[in-house]
């Protein structure tokens, strides 16, 4: 709120600057001392001041919080259609004739295909446009979804889901870059990345239900289709109304295209991520460890190439400009992405391995005890940025990260010590690792993007998103490796084989939590804080 006083008597204006009020500021103008025809008007004449309210701030604050509300619609349904099309397999596999492999194709192409876009995604938004490339983007997202629906056969279903996951990549690293030239105020910037961190663990629980809920109830005969025909009417409102509360926003520095480093960056993630992504499956042959090493290989090429690219004479062509390692506070934060989305989206798959196979929980149950982690989880993003302002970042972060180890271990101790192991006797461990992960996942997106050049917010936020992606397909790799391995090599009934092999993956898991703690204090301090 700013107020000045006009005509003070000694000539001095008194301003009050900076207090914030929820969701946006008010500038006002109050004059409590000039005169009425000539005649000076008292000091307590309330009757005399003139208060105007800036009303245009107040609707131009109120449409940036209901653009916000659309970037999150479109994040969230790129987020959820990794995990929606899950229960409807089944469906799937009784329409379309579609085998094992087919199956596995249709979830884990669309991922393969997210995560080979996102940094080219990120940076095409920084060159046309940000608020363009996210309505091309779910422009593309509707339709592909649309194709999905109507597949004939499972190889044009697979084909579909590439197209559905080039489309969400080029749609998801414009919310993080909106976000982050849209809403300048520290506060404004936490609580809209919040919102976004509770947009995207709600999807993960929508993405189960909604899936299970539409094959169930088999609207118009339509049975796994709709799971994909629900996007449309979603993308359609959610293109008009971003194209209209949406403020565009560009680099003033990117020139052109980079093509040669998007087809390094593509062949060297998509490589890593397919041998990470089938390995285990496949028993880990030979040609994995061959994949991966040529993916290492181009990816090195990548990053000499972009390094090139960054060079003065160069400068504004790179596609990841390398100036963004420099900042240690985005170094630090990329890497912890990585190791945080190993743990948030492997642990899921570790659950489900221990639940469904090991303790006979219908998946039902399964999804039922999982709940309270994602109401904690919620409700942690929403206290976060409070809790920052009371605390500071580092100590929320440092803290958080010690509750999710915590509570991984509390999950394995509980298992071993109770006479009857049941998924319900972990659901406080979960809903600590709940509170957990809730600290760390919001305050590590505004740490990564909010001391990010507003010119290279695109190439910043597909670059962390591609972590985030690779830090998953990674997790969800190690977590197999741990839990089948420690399956495999165990003696005892099938039963105790499974908790034993939760406990050697709740190992792993804790491991990364507390790499996590190391880099949350690795972190730079935000001035002002201690």
């Amino acid at each position: 709120m700013n107020v000045r006083h006009v005509g003070d008597p000694g000539g001095a204006d008194t301003r009050i600057t900076s207090l914030l009020v929820p969701s946006y500021h008010i500038r006002c103008t109050i004059i409590p001392a000039r005169d009425r025809g000539g005649e000076r008007v008292g000091r307590d004449d309330m009757n005399a001041m003139d208060v105007r309210v800036g009303t245009a701030s107040v609707r131009s604050a109120d449409r940036r919080w209901a653009g916000l509300a659309v970037l999150l619609t479109g994040a969230f349904i790129a987020v959820m259609n990794a995990i929606i099309v899950n229960v409807a397999l089944p469906s799937v596999r009784d329409d379309l004739g579609a085998s094992f492999t087919e199956l596995t194709a249709v979830v884990a192409y669309y991922s393969l295909a997210y995560a080979m876009v996102l940094i080219t995604g990120g940076r095409l938004g920084d060159l046309q446009g940000r608020r363009r490339v996210f309505v091309w983007g779910l422009g593309a997202f509707t339709v592909a979804s649309g194709l999905c629906a109507l597949a004939p056969t499972p190889e044009i279903l697979i084909g579909t889901r590439i197209l559905q996951g080039i489309a969400a990549a080029v749609m998801y690293p414009q919310v993080m870059s909106l976000i982050r030239v849209t809403f300048v105020d520290p506060w404004e910037r936490a609580t809209a990345f919040a919102a976004l961190g509770i947009a995207l663990g709600l999807s993960a629980i929508v993405g189960q239900f909604l899936g299970g809920l539409l094959v169930d109830i088999n609207p118009w005969g339509l049975a796994w289709r709709s799971v994909f025909l629900i996007n449309v009417p979603v993308g359609l409102v959610a293109m008009v109304a971003a194209t209209k509360l949406v403020a565009e926003s560009r680099s003033s520095t990117a020139r052109r295209f980079d093509v040669l480093g998007v087809g390094l960056s593509a062949v060297g993630l998509g490589l890593l991520l397919y041998a990470l992504i089938n390995g285990r499956a496949a028993g880990w042959p030979a040609w994995t460890f061959v994949m991966l090493a040529i993916a290492a290989a181009v990816l090195a090429l990548f990053v000499m190439h972009q390094r090139a690219r960054s060079t003065a004479g160069s400068s504004g062509t790179a596609l990841v400009d390398t100036a963004l390692l420099t900042n240690r506070t985005f170094a630090v934060g990329i890497v912890m992405a990585l190791v945080v989305h190993a743990t948030i989206v492997a642990f899921p798959f570790l659950l489900v391995f221990l639940f469904q196979l090991g303790l006979s929980h219908s998946a039902f149950e399964t999804g039922v005890i999982m709940v309270p982690h994602a109401i904690i989880f919620m409700i942690a993003s929403l206290a976060v940025s409070r809790l920052i302002a009371w605390f500071g970042r580092t100590a929320v972060l440092a803290n958080g990260a010690l509750l999710t180890a915590m509570g991984f271990a509390a999950a394995a101790i509980t298992l071993s010590v109770v006479d009857t192991p049941s998924g319900w006797h972990v659901i406080p461990a979960l809903m600590v690792v709940g509170a957990g992960q809730g600290l760390v996942l919001t305050p590590m997106l505004n740490a990564i993007m909010s001391g990010v050049p507003e010119d290279l917010a695109g190439s910043a936020s597909g670059l962390t998103s591609t972590m985030q992606q690779v830090g998953g397909a990674f997790g969800v790799a190690m977590i197999n490796l741990l839990y089948f391995g420690a399956l495999q090599a165990s003696s005892v009934g099938a039963q105790a084989a499974h908790v034993a092999a939760f406990q050697v993956g709740a190992g792993g898991a804790v491991a990364a939590a507390l790499i996590t703690l190391v880099l949350a204090l690795l972190l730079p301090r935000p001035a002002g804080q201690a």
